[in-house]
Parts: C-alpha cells; structure tokens; sequence
C-alpha cells in the first residue's frame, strides 16, 4: 500500500553481492564439516510489535486541514523473538515486554493467555526501561527454547549429544558481546553462533 516515509532506508554495504557470498560459504563450510542436518539449523530474529499499530496517512474530504487517525500517538510495544529451523519448524517464541516485574507482562487472565503458555511462549519482563532483548533474556531464550529444541531433535534424529548445531542470528550488540559470546561457549558448546552480515537483514 501506499505510505508516507518516515526515514531513510537503511543502507546495504557497497560490496553487499561480496559479503553475502563470503557468508554463504562461510555456513556452506560449517555445514558440510560438522555434518549439520536442517533440523538442527535455527534461525532467530527479533521484531517490534506495536499494541496499536497506526498509519500517518488516512482518508479524508480533499483539502482537509486536520485528519484524525487512530494509533498516530502509539508508542507502546514490545519485542517479538521469533526462531524457526530450516526444516520448517517454528520453535516457541519469546515476548519481551519492558518493566521491571512479571506484571510488565500480559495479566494470567488476559484472552488466549492460556494457549500461548500451552504453546511454550516465553513472557518475560526485560528489568530495564525498554523492551529490547538483553543478556538476561537472550540466556533464557537459549536455555529454555533454542538448546532444548536441539536436544530433542537430536534424540528424534538419533544423532549423538555432541553433535553440532547451527544457530543464526543477526549482528545486535548484546549478541556480539564477549560476554555472551563466552557464555554461549561455557555453557551451549555444541551450538555454533553464526552472525547475519550488518545491514543484510
């Protein structure tokens, strides 16, 4: 549909053709040595949901001075943390909501609640004052969604405890940090981080 910008795009790398096939390979790589099936390649990204999503352009009698919308004001969201295999499953999915304690999150007797717990949706309070994903909430992204998937797909698969799995996620500063990075190795050896390219998402 038709809609107003608002910024400018983000701006791809010049040599974005060289950096793209540099990663290709490099997961090519990866794959082939470790013997990585499909159902042990996750993919995970993060995504802003907001409550009320509105629009800056709307109908309206031609030559109108003010044109109320619903949602121009909302500012309220949180982030979505969507993961999926390259065999096509689509593991639980994280919420992160930005307060300090659970009653940040959507209230036990909010519609649907229920299903979304039956389903293994991780409701978590980010304990800052945004609701963007943090170290705290990586490592319970990692240990309650991502490892387990993997060990239970190794299980169906009959494939050894120490086999490699393939984790794909994008270049967020939290992601790329020492600190996590040597907690991933401490404690999640067998799961190989592998960074999407700056600005190639």
């Amino acid at each position: 549909t038709h809609r107003r910008t608002t910024k400018a795009a983000k701006k791809v790398p010049e040599n974005v053709d060289e950096v793209l096939t540099e990663a290709f390979l490099r997961e090519a790589y990866i794959i082939r040595d470790h013997g990585i099936p499909e159902a042990l390649r996750v993919n995970t990204d993060q995504t802003q949901i907001i409550y009320q999503q509105g629009t800056k352009t709307s109908w309206d009698t031609k030559n109108s001075k003010q044109v109320p919308v619903v949602g121009h004001d909302e500012k309220r969201a949180f982030t979505l943390v969507p993961s999926i295999s390259a065999s096509g499953t689509l593991l639980p999915m994280q919420a992160i909501f930005g307060g300090k304690t659970p009653a940040s999150c959507p209230s036990p007797k909010a519609p649907f609640y229920d299903d979304a717990i039956t389903y293994g949706t991780r409701l978590l309070p980010s304990k800052t004052d945004t609701y963007w994903s943090t170290h705290e909430t990586m490592h319970d992204l990692v240990d309650n969604v991502v490892a387990p998937y993997f060990e239970q797909t190794k299980e169906e698969l009959g494939l050894s405890h120490e086999q490699y799995s393939l984790w794909k996620i994008d270049c967020w500063s939290v992601h790329k940090s020492r600190e996590f990075l040597d907690w991933m190795a401490a404690h999640h050896e067998n799961i190989i981080v592998l960074f999407i390219p700056g600005n190639c998402t």
